[in-house]
């Protein structure tokens, strides 16, 4: 199995036991992520993995899968709504049981195609690697806005983390291409700091134009969970420092990162108690 499924599995293994002490209400509550509830960021994760599985395992089912989705949209629901009306109030427990049990078999899918197969996309297709770390990623972005609004301190950062800062970098274009402009010639020298081993490194060093730091916090920028300026991350240079404002490891629409002071723990307590 590639390291890449495994750590998709591991992802899911550790976000699963904390949506497990919720209560039933628990689900209801809305994040700092566009106000999203815990029973929203579950079913859009949950409604990617079957995209996802049917990708792996039936390219025509995910077409029509997509083609559907679209319709619904272009007839007036808007995503939330959409995944709403397609799981049919499926929420809480039963929710993340089915969650947890379609990702599961997605893994095994990957796992059962050859190294180099590419699998279909809403936006460009990728190699099974990429896309086990792109899920990865959805899991790992769409878990902080709920380790934020529980007040939980989040577990210490895996090795597997370096696949999230992986894509980060290697979106830099996206980043740009997603927004009509221009993507700059010379991608900045990012080096995080790895609590397992060396740091982890791209692109050739320079001082004129870096990212260094905290590799949760590159990750957290990149995925928009977090705005650079609530990070601890040096940024160096003018294209460093626009990369750090408008990156975006994922698909879709080009999205604003929050504002800053909008998106950590403190902030989800304040809204809570004002709520």
């Amino acid at each position: 199995m590639l390291q890449q499924i495994a750590d998709l599995r591991d992802e899911a293994d550790e976000l699963r036991p904390l949506l497990a002490t919720l209560p039933a209400d628990g689900w209801r509550r809305a994040t700092l992520f566009k106000g999203w509830t815990i029973d929203d960021i579950l079913q859009h994760l949950h409604m990617g993995d079957t995209m996802a599985l049917a990708s792996a395992t039936d390219p025509a089912a995910f077409d029509a899968l997509v083609a559907d989705i679209g319709a619904r949209r272009a007839a007036g629901l808007n995503r939330l709504e959409e995944t709403r009306q397609r799981l049919q109030g499926l929420s809480g427990a039963p929710l993340l049981q089915r969650w947890y049990a379609t990702l599961m078999q997605l893994c095994d899918a990957l796992a059962a195609k050859p190294p180099d197969a590419r699998l279909k996309w809403v936006g460009p297709g990728m190699g099974v690697r990429m896309f086990a770390t792109a899920r990865q990623m959805e899991v790992w972005s769409h878990a902080q806005a709920i380790y934020d609004l529980l007040g939980i301190e989040r577990p210490a950062a895996a090795p597997r983390l370096r696949n999230i800062a992986e894509l980060g970098v290697r979106t830099f274009g996206w980043a740009y291409r997603n927004r009509g402009l221009d993507v700059p010639p010379t991608m900045p020298y990012v080096r995080l700091d790895n609590p397992f081993g060396p740091a982890w490194e791209w692109n050739p060093p320079s001082r004129d134009e870096a990212v260094c730091g905290d590799a949760v916090a590159f990750c957290q920028v990149v995925t928009q969970t977090r705005n650079v300026a609530d990070t601890t991350l040096q940024v160096t240079g003018d294209t460093a420092r626009h990369w750090m404002s408008i990156a975006q490891c994922f698909a879709g629409a080009p999205e604003t990162p929050p504002a800053p002071g909008t998106r950590h723990a403190a902030a989800s307590a304040s809204a809570a108690r004002g709520s």
